[in-house]
């Protein structure tokens, strides 16, 4: 409270009812009757704080509000009302002031960020040394500060984050972009994520869709082109297989055993009964053996039985034939848990914040056990490791992918890596953190929802990402990513040998077995002949 001349100013800002009674009673008591007095604040008054006007002075009252944003991006104090007719019944009525200031007049607005395209990217100004101004280059938030200072009327000022944290809580003090908000020594942070504790110190502007996480890894390799024969069907379809020719075999036998008893006829032997099963399955099956009836009635739905597998057969082993198989993708983070000797990591950047956060607190076991094997490297190195084998990375989404296409993609779209098709949510959305008490964070929402909900934060999104590809493949040396045009999967497909190398390898199977049975009958043979 300050006295000058006749005026006694008065700061009330926020003060509630109680404390807007005391500070007016303290004036009267110490300043003389007839002076103007003149009200302080930054927030629209109400008629409450009016009547208390009313009811405590009898003398000429100017209302002011101060203005942040007036004088060319100065603050000032502006009037908001002059009440002298205090014998009148009539409330005074301040005018209201807006709460959404529309016109900033041209304010620099201080904005703090962290590199993370595409959604925040800039360059190191070369002109100002020990310094973290920074130029922004073409992004998602960019175009959208840039649309900002346009309808709002401001000069965005642009700074790096020291260290380039998000902002990690230390017992209610944050630092990082966080903190500088907290301790208003910005305007407002380009992307950000929202979590419990950084809600309660900042105003948080919902902006666009949160990046997930993904694992990236190194493609599956081919299956082994020598089991092709055998992936037609499962491993319980084999042994169901093999139990039912040896079971089909076993049950004509003890029908013609049962025939011969009752009707004394000649019957097959065992081994002639097993190997007509297995003929018919292979659809070449030995000539007719003399059976009766129900010999004939046990064949014939045998016939019918091998018709179906050896169909399903021939039209599961063409497809192998043709696309070969892949080993299984990793897809979710149990998957890297069940890997033996399998390592992962992540990125600085995301090792830190509310990322972290993420994976330390986490209730899940396989979340922690994650959490206790991460490895933090950037990301061309961590890609480098994921070609050698043994190790996937996890990362963002839309960063990964633009980074994977920019440097180790060649011009068919071929790839060494392989991104899980299940991601990691942890945020809900992304957006911009603004310190408390802006006036600017009412239009800064809705001109966020006009651009959301017209698409052009989405469209920006895509175009943005699709010209940083093309930028940054026409810098790059291409040479190394060109070699890869000539994968498998690129080619023109020709049944070779490593197709059908397991039809030989049953072959010389085949004939091992056929040349020990031989052995096996010529000594036995010899020990015959010597007894």
């Amino acid at each position: 409270m300050t006295v000058s001349g006749q005026d006694v100013v008065v700061g009330v800002h926020e003060l509630g009812v109680e404390q807007v009674r005391e500070v007016l009673g303290q004036v009267m008591e110490q300043h003389l009757t007839g002076c103007h007095l003149v009200l302080l604040t930054t927030t629209p008054h109400s008629p409450v704080v009016s009547a208390v006007v009313r009811t405590a002075l009898s003398q000429d009252v100017l209302v002011y509000r101060k203005c942040l944003h007036c004088r060319r991006g100065d603050s000032r104090v502006q009037i908001t009302g002059h009440w002298n007719d205090y014998t009148s019944k009539t409330v005074f009525n301040i005018p209201k002031a807006r709460a959404d200031v529309w016109n900033l007049m041209g304010r620099r607005l201080r904005a703090v960020m962290v590199s993370n395209f595409p959604y925040t990217d800039f360059v190191r100004r070369p002109d100002v040394k020990m310094n973290s101004s920074v130029v922004a280059k073409d992004s998602l938030d960019w175009r959208l500060i840039t649309e900002f200072s346009k309808r709002l009327n401001f000069t965005p000022d642009l700074h790096a984050e020291p260290n380039g944290k998000f902002g990690d809580d230390r017992g209610g003090q944050f630092n990082g972009m966080v903190g500088q908000l907290q301790r208003q020594e910005t305007d407002f942070s380009t992307v950000i994520g929202p979590t419990p504790g950084r809600l309660k110190v900042i105003n948080y502007l919902r902006a666009y869709a949160a990046d997930v996480l993904v694992i990236t890894s190194l493609k599956p390799p081919l299956l082994p082109a020598h089991l092709a024969l055998l992936r037609p069907f499962s491993g319980e379809v084999w042994l169901s297989l093999l139990v039912g020719v040896v079971a089909w075999g076993l049950t004509l036998w003890v029908l013609q055993r049962a025939w011969k008893w009752a009707a004394g006829e000649h019957v097959a032997e065992f081994s002639t009964a097993l190997m007509y099963g297995w003929g018919a399955l292979l659809e070449r099956p030995p000539p007719d053996i003399s059976m009766g009836a129900s010999g004939q009635m046990l064949v014939g739905w045998w016939l019918v039985f091998c018709v179906i597998i050896s169909t399903g057969f021939k039209s599961s082993l063409i497809a192998h034939l043709t696309v070969q198989g892949k080993s299984s993708t990793l897809d979710t983070l149990q998957d890297l848990v069940n890997q033996k000797n399998w390592r992962w990591g992540t990125e600085p950047w995301i090792y830190n914040g509310a990322a972290m956060e993420y994976f330390a607190k986490h209730t899940d076991p396989v979340v922690n056990e994650i959490y206790r094997g991460m490895e933090v490297m950037v990301a061309d190195k961590a890609l480098e490791e994921v070609k050698r084998g043994g190790f996937s990375l996890i990362d963002g989404r839309n960063y990964i992918k633009i980074l994977v296409a920019s440097r180790y993609t060649d011009s068919k779209g071929n790839t060494p890596y392989y991104f899980s098709s299940k991601y990691i949510s942890v945020f809900p959305a992304f957006g911009w953190g603004i310190r408390k008490g802006a006036p600017f964070y009412s239009p800064f929402q809705t001109l966020t929802h006009r651009l959301e909900d017209a698409g052009i934060i989405e469209y920006w999104t895509e175009e943005v990402t699709g010209q940083r590809v093309k930028e940054n493949r026409q810098s790059a040396d291409l040479a190394a990513i060109v070699a890869e045009d000539t994968t498998a999967e690129s080619r023109e497909l020709r049944l070779g040998l490593n197709h059908l190398q397991g039809a030989f390898h049953l072959l010389l199977l085949g004939s091992t077995l056929a040349t020990l049975s031989l052995l096996a009958e010529i000594l036995a043979h010899i020990h015959r002949s010597q007894q």
